[in-house]
């Protein structure tokens, strides 16, 4: 049920921004919206961490692996993000380039 829900959130998202239904405004600060949403997401995500005294209990046993998937996790999502960014981004102005 959660995936059908952030599937249906994202095609809202997609059709809200294929519209062009957001003001110009909004739109020019897509970015700084996104930052602030991932930052708060880590934000909630770590203070749920904190509120686990069992994770926080073995933080010890878990280690470096835990360290180092958290960081492969985030670095490689952030990357995965601006690669399909610049190639949607990239398709648009190719697409801009043809309507003339």
């Amino acid at each position: 049920m959660n995936i059908l829900l952030y599937l249906i959130i994202m095609l809202v998202g997609v059709f809200i921004g294929n519209k062009k239904i957001l003001k110009n405004s909004i739109m020019k600060n897509l970015d700084s919206i996104q930052n602030f949403a991932l930052m708060l997401l880590l934000f909630i995500m770590g203070i749920s961490i904190g509120i686990d005294k069992e994770v926080v209990k073995s933080f010890g046993s878990i280690g470096m692996k835990a360290v180092v998937l958290s960081i492969f996790s985030v670095v490689f999502s952030v990357l995965g993000v601006k690669m399909v960014s610049a190639k949607v981004l990239k398709t648009e102005e190719k697409r801009k380039e043809y309507d003339y």
